[in-house]
């Protein structure tokens, strides 16, 4: 099995799904006692989340490449950036390492080309639903994609950063997302991106007025492929 090194802590409550989606992921493939190869450096997010404030994403994106490099450092063979918002200096982190990252959002944008859909709604921080960053990788895969509101956008935000990075899940800000995700339907949207890792604790992928993609499994999964895709070769 390939190691991948995981930057995480973005926030630790979304960390620890990649851990135990990743780990899972691993055991039903190999079944028995398998778990995955992994190496983790998870950063204080308190800095992290005042920098994004500021706009100081040059210091960010050395913070994120410092990691990067320590994990590569340490063993490494690939990284998965724990984190939709964090993907907003990838290039300057791709550029800093000679392995590989795992891109949220192309594998995000894979499962909806493969799935059909060609417009979808986009939930998240502001900056993932204000910035290019995010929108560009799905819509060069010809997804258009359109986000809510900007009074909904707003309380999102809010709800992330306040609420769901702290581990915090309210009935009030459950019915607030079930109505964004009505509303898109209404739109003809045909499918919603939780492009937030933490959005799976407001919003249920199944039980929902549309589809949904939940980018933190999509992420996971892609992560269990990657280990194990030297295995995979092996036995075609």
């Amino acid at each position: 099995m390939r190691k991948l090194g995981l930057i995480g802590g973005m926030s630790w409550v979304s960390t620890a799904m990649y851990y135990e989606q990743i780990n899972k992921g691993i055991a039903r493939r190999k079944g028995g006692l398998a778990s995955a190869p992994v190496l983790l450096e998870s950063l204080d997010f308190a800095p992290i989340a005042a920098l994004q404030a500021e706009g100081a994403w040059d210091r960010l994106a050395i913070l994120m490449a410092e990691t990067a490099k320590r994990l590569e450092g340490a063993g490494a063979e690939g990284l998965l950036l724990c984190s939709n918002t964090m993907h907003k200096p990838y290039d300057e982190i791709a550029a800093a390492v000679s392995i590989p990252i795992l891109h949220i959002g192309d594998v995000t944008a894979d499962k909806l080309v493969a799935d059909g859909v060609k417009r979808a709604g986009l939930i998240g921080t502001r900056f993932t639903m204000n910035e290019a960053f995010y929108r560009d990788r799905l819509e060069a895969r010809g997804v258009a994609v359109a986000t809510p509101d900007p009074a909904t956008a707003q309380e999102i935000d809010r709800i992330i950063y306040e609420e769901l990075t702290r581990g915090q899940v309210s009935r009030q800000s459950e019915r607030r997302l079930k109505t964004c995700l009505t509303e898109m339907g209404k739109a003809r949207q045909q499918a919603v991106i939780l492009g937030c890792t933490e959005l799976v604790l407001l919003v249920d992928p199944v039980a929902n007025v549309l589809p949904v993609y939940d980018t933190t499994a999509l992420h996971a999964k892609a992560a269990v492929d990657w280990i194990l895709a030297d295995e995979a070769q092996a036995a075609v």
